[in-house]
């Protein structure tokens, strides 16, 4: 059988498509509703449960499990279907999140989060894997800007969800409104997905890469959430892990040029168009998140909102992604040059950067909030492009793979962005040395979020462009 011979794409009506669609942003929605929403309801739960030492954890253990397991997902759909792991990744996230509601003690709890992290790895990026199964790449930038609408959604509902319902209801609503929307997204897709092809292969699954990928990206997120925090950037316990990350990374690399099927395959690695493209998203979605985490410390401590406040002024930067993302995807139907859109969209973003750097104290409200909206449309018009540009360039056996590889990098960016961006303010004197002593070190916040842009400007450039067909059989 010739592996690389075309398959037909599945006839679907539009009016399929939506119901398939449907269920897809239903189940990735609990996943990204769960990174945001739980930060304002953590001081209730540790005095709910008496513990407020191992709160980090909660955050913590959901996370580092979430995006270790990603790329094993994407390996996994393309062994034994989109289906059947999109299925498992929902009922795993299910139980973990009842596991939540039940837990008693902040350590069981940070467990069940854990366990919540296995389904939630694979909800995002095999959901977008399924969009390249059923959509031809010409109308994927339609779609996608669904996937970008439920971002927003998720990035604005969270935070205010989330303390809504932690101080009006109880903090264990958070995880109880998880299991009739999963039980929603299995309904929407289990029998429509039961009816599309299988393009899956024989593959063999690197036992010993996915250990040491797991182990390694879980070293490094605790290296960069811990280091600046917890502890000093040279205590022997971030040396330690720095090195322990050196090693299984060494291990990692080591194990795909050895293994008979590596995890990640290396015509995928050697491909330009995942290479730099899942590298721009990295660097891109690093910046965007440690945003979202530190303007709103800015206007607190600097321009001195309250938490509220700040929190209303980081709608602009929420929001207006999506802008970005719907204009982004039309754009991509009709025009053939469309990586120039995404670079447009970087260029405004780092453009939009530079004023925040020069005068941090002297923009009114007004122009801060306009700026902010600028650098959001920017960045939106980033992962459409980006996504579908991957979706394009590779085949339908490795679909999952790629899609897991842009998932990764995405997650991994953000806990690295938040992580420079911490080391950046920690370098801000005391409170009692005036705002204006704290701004200056903050215009170096915005200047590194714009040089950030510029690389991921740069990275993008590197990628290769094809053209999108009309039908996935004839990709290559």
């Amino acid at each position: 059988m010739n592996s690389e011979a075309p398959v037909a794409q599945p006839t679907l009506g539009k009016d399929e498509i939506r119901v398939i669609m449907i269920g897809l942003m239903v189940a990735m929605f609990p996943g990204a509703l769960d990174s945001t929403i739980i930060g304002p309801a953590l001081p209730t739960i540790g005095r709910d449960l008496g513990d407020i030492g191992n709160l980090a954890w909660i955050a913590t253990a959901y996370l580092l499990v979430s995006t270790a397991v990603t790329p094993l997902y994407g390996k996994l759909s393309d062994i034994h279907g989109r289906r059947i792991m999109l299925l498992i990744a929902i009922g795993l996230f299910a139980f973990g999140s009842l596991l939540c509601a039940l837990a008693p003690t902040t350590i069981l709890l940070a467990a069940a989060r854990a366990v919540q992290g296995l389904g939630g790895g694979g909800l995002v990026s095999l959901a977008m894997t399924v969009i390249g199964d059923i959509v031809p790449p010409r109308e994927r930038p339609r779609y996608q800007v669904y996937t970008s609408m439920m971002w927003t959604t998720a990035s604005l509902l969270g935070p205010v969800a989330g303390g809504y319902l932690a101080e009006r209801w109880h903090w264990t609503v958070i995880f109880w409104i998880n299991l009739p929307l999963c039980v929603a997204s299995w309904l929407l897709t289990d029998s429509k997905l039961r009816t599309l092809p299988r393009h899956e292969r024989p593959h063999k699954l690197d036992y010993a890469g996915a250990v040491l990928i797991v182990v390694a990206s879980a070293l490094l997120q605790l290296t960069l959430s811990w280091g600046g925090t917890h502890y000093g950037w040279t205590s022997p316990t971030i040396l330690g892990l720095g090195a322990a990350t050196i090693v299984f990374c060494g291990l990692f690399v080591w194990r795909l040029a050895v293994a008979e099927e590596p995890l990640i395959p290396y015509r995928l690695l050697s491909n330009r168009i995942i290479r730099f493209g899942a590298t721009s998203v990295g660097v891109t979605m690093a910046i965007y998140v440690a945003l979202t985490i530190y303007v709103p410390v800015f206007l607190e401590s600097v321009r001195g909102f309250s938490a509220s406040h700040s929190g209303l002024a980081l709608l602009p930067l929420t929001a207006c992604s999506t802008i970005g993302a719907v204009s982004a995807g039309r754009a991509m139907i009709h025009i053939r040059r469309y990586k120039l859109v995404a670079m447009f969209g970087l260029t405004m973003a780092a453009v939009g950067l530079a004023p925040l750097f020069l005068w941090p104290l002297d923009l009114s409200i007004t122009q801060f909030e306009i700026l902010l909206g600028v650098v959001s449309i920017g960045v939106g018009a980033v992962f459409p492009i980006t996504t579908v540009s991957i979706q394009n360039s590779v085949a339908r056996h490795d679909l999952g793979t790629a899609m897991s590889l842009i998932t990764f990098a995405r997650n991994l960016g953000a806990a690295v962005g938040v992580a420079l961006f911490g080391v950046v303010v920690a370098m801000a004197p005391p409170a009692t040395d005036g705002a204006a002593a704290v701004g200056d070190v903050f215009r170096y916040v915005f200047l590194v979020g714009a040089c950030g842009y510029g690389l991921a400007l740069i990275l993008l450039a590197f990628m290769d462009e094809r053209s999108l067909t009309g039908a996935s059989g004839q990709l290559k």
